[in-house]
């Protein structure tokens, strides 16, 4: 994980929050995909306490970042905001053109595999720099740290507790 704030770093974090958007608004939105992590737990809230998601995903990835910077340090919080704006600012681009490929919703094992490449390859290149473009990742880095459980069985136990609820 990086020690000091880099330009190339903050590029490799802006590209791969935009490669995570293109993805979610390209075929997660249009798809009907669920998540897991929080943004699951978003909708599961929701769903049994019908507190808006706007308020709830808020508050969770709040905690989730501050566990994040407790867990990192301040590098950690500066990537994950540069992550987080990024993603934000492809996803309201992508918002401006209709769906590539639209299509991909009638074909769910399609657009599970595509959506999985875009989450895997754009949250990884984040987290790989030391950045979390969402609480899911701060989350499973913060955990993963700290129970010194591999990343990838923190992000599988969550997405796993999450979908079965």
């Amino acid at each position: 994980m990086s020690q000091k704030i880099t330009v190339r770093n903050c590029i490799i974090s802006l590209f791969g929050a935009g490669f995570l958007a293109f993805g979610m608004y390209n075929v997660h939105s249009i798809s009907g995909i669920t998540e897991g992590g929080v943004l699951g737990a978003v909708l599961l809230i929701h769903h049994w306490l019908h507190i808006s998601p706007a308020l709830s995903s808020l508050v969770l990835n709040s905690l989730c970042y501050l566990l994040g910077w407790r867990t990192f340090g301040k590098v950690f919080l500066f990537y994950s905001g540069i992550s987080a704006l990024g993603y934000s600012a492809v996803y309201s681009i992508c918002e401006l053109f209709p769906p590539i490929y639209p299509e991909i919703a009638s074909m769910p094992l399609a657009a599970s595999i595509a959506g999985s490449i875009f989450v895997g390859v754009g949250c990884g290149i984040c987290v790989r720099i030391g950045g979390a473009p969402s609480g899911d990742d701060a989350l499973a880095m913060s955990l993963s740290r700290l129970t010194r459980v591999p990343i990838q069985w923190v992000y599988l136990i969550s997405d796993l507790l999450v979908l079965g609820l």
